[in-house]
């Protein structure tokens, strides 16, 4: 049996600091996982950026707010959840993203947490374990699934060379370069048939 795993943000929906920098004119919050590969690092900058600027958790919940998934994303989800248990494996978190999981139907999802102060501060951000990714793909195979996964930056190496089937999805021209071996697409269907076959 195979387990599909997928990225979130940049697969599925929008980044939400992007968003968030495009709001706000915070030109700092433009950084993602695709320019800073250590997670700690860009977690560190992007809660100290917020602290700086005195951008609350409403904040950050007003631009998810206009966000909705890409289109065919939830179509995608849908189709492969007929014959897989579909998984998004993600380093957003639970605090921020719950409107856009509902606008993909509710699927399965594995991200982080933040602490958020009584005065809507974000205070810290706890990870549900370090390298999830990487560490819920070794599980899967460990139980007897074969995986197959997809995202789009560098804190998707890891589980992209632990698993079975491996699609970088909407990625960067310098990571398809850097990772040859990992199939490479910009088209929901295209990225249905590579991992459902």
């Amino acid at each position: 049996m195979r387990i599909i795993c997928l990225d979130l943000e940049g697969v599925l929906v929008p980044e939400i600091w992007i968003s968030l920098a495009n709001r706000t004119n915070i030109k700092e919050l433009l950084v993602t996982t695709r320019d800073i590969e250590d997670y700690n690092e860009l977690m560190t900058h992007r809660l100290n950026v917020l602290k700086k600027e005195g951008l609350t958790i409403k904040d950050v919940n007003d631009a998810v707010s206009t966000l909705k998934p890409f289109e065919g994303a939830k179509n995608l989800l849908d189709k492969l959840s007929l014959n897989f248990q579909v998984i998004i494996l993600s380093d957003t978190f639970y605090e921020i993203a719950g409107p856009l999981f509902n606008q993909l139907g509710n699927p399965n999802v594995f991200c982080h947490h933040l602490e958020i102060s009584n005065s809507g501060t974000v205070e810290a951000y706890r990870l549900r374990i370090e390298d999830q990714k990487t560490r819920a793909v070794k599980a899967f195979k460990e139980l007897g699934f074969s995986v197959a996964a997809a995202g789009d930056s560098y804190n998707d190496l890891g589980m992209l060379m632990e698993a079975d089937i491996s699609v970088l999805f909407k990625a960067p021209e310098f990571l398809i370069d850097e990772y040859k071996s990992f199939h490479h697409t910009d088209n929901y269907d295209v990225l249905y048939d590579l991992l459902s076959n």
